[in-house]
């Protein structure tokens, strides 16, 4: 399927690996031009080569701390800067630590609401008049499965988390027609964090090789398997696409068919 966003240009955050760098080359693998966002001269200089493996627009890297309000500004400035405009915003961003309520400070608190929601909400505030200025433009905001429920020992996500979803909604209206804001919750896919805990696995003797551990993780699932961080980009890239037209304000599970609720 032709998703008609060759040319167009795209941001998206925390995109130098994971989830993020999944959207990222989706987008780029359809034509748009896309900017990835890394936190490290060295990360970013590793995203733009994967996503450029596969691009067939242009890719460009900008190093940002999503934490920091100025790198936000100069992130959305340089994309606009680079394309002459943005007609797409991907926003993704790391986890918090795990841990129960008990254990977390109020330092944790204010860390994880700094870093997933204040990201989006700077990201977006600066992305705006840009995203209106185009014909069709969209927001998708990558969270986590957490928001529909919670999932143990991670109390800041599952807390967290639905502010961004609360955002996205209210901005599905407020900035339409011009803009759609949708989300997608994924659940686990084989992203490097999922391969480093698998070969740790390994290597305690959990699992007797890499396969068995990704088959272990996968077994509860109707699929039988966790997800391919592609598939997730897949869908990232249609909801930003004008196949995607008639959908807004809402936020789609990526899990396989996992989770338990209703809605």
């Amino acid at each position: 399927m032709d998703l008609d966003i060759e040319g167009n240009a795209a941001l998206v955050t925390a995109s130098s690996s994971g989830l993020g760098q999944a959207s990222a080359k989706a987008l780029a693998r359809e034509g748009a031009n896309v900017v990835v966002n890394g936190r490290s001269d060295e990360s970013v200089e590793e995203g733009v080569a994967a996503v450029e493996e596969v691009a067939t627009g242009d890719v460009v890297g900008v190093k940002a701390d999503l934490t920091e309000k100025a790198d936000i500004e100069n992130l959305v400035q340089t994309t606009v800067d680079e394309f002459g405009g943005l007609d797409h915003l991907v926003t993704s961003a790391g986890g918090p630590p795990s841990g129960p309520f008990l254990d977390t400070t109020d330092e944790d608190w204010y860390d994880a609401y700094d870093l997933l929601v204040m990201s989006v909400v700077r990201t977006v505030r600066e992305a705006t008049e840009h995203l209106q200025a185009g014909d069709g433009g969209t927001i998708v905001n990558i969270t986590s499965r957490s928001v529909k429920e919670a999932i143990p020992s991670l109390v800041l996500s599952n807390s967290v988390r639905m502010s961004v979803i609360g955002l996205e909604k209210t901005l599905s209206t407020e900035l339409a027609p011009e803009v759609r804001a949708n989300a997608v919750l994924p659940g686990p896919h084989e992203t490097s964090r999922i391969q480093d805990l698998i070969e740790q696995g390994v290597e305690r003797g959990e699992y007797d090789s890499y396969e068995h551990g990704l088959e272990e993780r996968g077994k509860g699932n109707p699929l039988g398997r966790i997800g391919d961080p592609m598939e997730l980009g897949d869908t990232v890239a249609f909801l930003s696409s004008p196949k995607s037209g008639y959908i807004n304000g809402t936020a789609v599970p990526i899990d396989g068919g996992a989770g338990s609720s209703n809605l």
